[in-house]
């Protein structure tokens, strides 16, 4: 009865939809339907003549409870999602998604390409040109459900070997999901974004047919398109193509030196580094230094073996040879105020040798270098040892105490 007058409609309205969104943040998806359930019987009382604007609250809202709700079905979800579709009409196209998604989700991958199907040949008036990205979206999402049968068709292919598919039904099956595939997936990724599945699938099928200048190009085009957003995974997918077709160091160097700028903690850096420390150029292994250094900075990697491998085998090298001690020294000095509380306390060496002594004595060799044996992290894991790593450590502990002149150097 609160509801029943115009005055109180936009409180109740409100009120309303504060208890279902109360009810979704508690995950209580009967409650919230019921709240729905009413919010919506409550609009078909309002008589007032001020747009409403409901539909795509309705939407979202009944979308969400239906994909959590306990009694939910396939039947209800499409039964809700088709009307809500004409009601959104300036929506049409992305509600259309949502439900193909949902179907994806659900394992109904023909169920979801016919809908697909249907939004992409949907019109209405101006509100078609309005909707053109999406209509675009609808048409790569196509593509990728093309592709994945592509993919079915060529695994079968493989898998049985072409003797025994005579009739060549199984390529022609195969060559026709490609066609439809390729226009869909190669018009998505002209626009600018990130299209990370979309290039991935479609370089996939190029490099199957033996097109690699097509794929090179679609990878470069993706990785340094100025008009395209910054994306990581752009370089990483060139470097992995490139890595595969046994390309130049050079190219790969250069590759992973834009992945370093801009993810200088990327898994990938590791292989940097190594690739780094090979070259013969001064300017390369420098390079190197800094970022196996630079990988260190960041804490997910604090206990990454390899890049504590890494570091170690490098300063050891520096420090032995007493060539290049500047380098350390310009990357150390930029770091000693944190490091050592980041990375070389007792309560990590304590803990490190716990649970990794590898990690512990890469670890301590380039504390011992870099901040002396008195050393925390260095002190602790030089007086632990097992009988497995005795002699490890005691050349750990005389190669530390041998060049610690050379410590006192750096730290200069």
């Amino acid at each position: 009865s609160f509801c029943e007058s115009k005055f109180n409609f936009k409180k109740c309205k409100e009120l309303c939809l504060n208890f279902i969104q109360d009810a979704m943040l508690q995950k209580q998806w009967k409650r919230a339907a019921e709240f729905l359930t009413f919010y919506v019987e409550a609009l078909e009382k309002d008589f007032s003549r001020e747009p409403v604007g409901v539909s795509e609250i309705i939407w979202r809202i009944g979308s969400e409870i239906l994909r959590h709700h306990p009694n939910s079905s396939v039947k209800e979800f499409n039964a809700f999602i088709e009307p809500i579709k004409t009601l959104s009409v300036k929506r049409y196209l992305k509600v259309c998604l949502e439900h193909a998604f949902y179907l994806l989700h659900n394992g109904l991958i023909d169920e979801a390409y016919q809908n697909l199907s249907l939004a992409e040949s949907w019109r209405f008036g101006e509100q078609t040109i309005i909707q053109d990205k999406e209509v675009k979206l609808i048409q790569a999402y196509m593509g990728l459900l093309d592709y994945y049968k592509w993919s079915k068709q060529k695994n079968i292919l493989l898998e049985h070997g072409e003797e025994e598919f005579e009739d060549l039904s199984v390529e022609q099956e195969m060559h026709s999901y490609f066609r439809k595939a390729a226009v869909n997936l190669k018009e998505i990724i002209k626009m600018p974004g990130v299209w990370d599945q979309f290039v991935q699938c479609y370089v996939d099928m190029l490099e199957f047919y033996g097109d690699h200048n097509e794929a090179r190009q679609v990878l470069n085009e993706y990785a340094y398109n100025p008009e395209f957003p910054t994306n990581p995974n752009a370089h990483v997918y060139l470097y992995q193509f490139l890595k595969r077709h046994g390309e130049s160091k050079k190219s790969l160097i250069s590759v992973l030196k834009i992945l370093h700028d801009i993810v200088p903690s990327h898994e990938l850096m590791i292989d940097f580094n190594t690739m780094l420390q090979k070259s013969k150029k001064r300017k390369r292994r420098r390079l190197g230094l800094e970022v196996i250094f630079a990988v260190l900075d960041y804490a997910g990697c604090k206990e990454n073996v390899k890049a504590w491998s890494c570091l170690a085998r490098q300063v050891k090298q520096i420090v032995m040879s007493e060539k290049h001690l500047a380098w350390i020294k310009q990357e150390w000095n930029s770091r000693k105020d944190w490091w050592p509380a980041f990375h070389f306390s007792r309560y990590l060496a304590k803990k490190n040798w716990q649970e990794n002594e590898s990690l512990s004595y890469e670890k301590a060799l380039v504390a011992g270098i870099l901040l002396g044996r008195d050393c925390k992290y260095f002190k602790y894991v030089s007086h632990k040892g097992c009988k497995a790593q005795v002699k490890r450590f005691r050349i750990l502990k005389k190669f530390v105490n041998k060049h610690n002149p050379v410590y006192l150097r750096i730290s200069d």
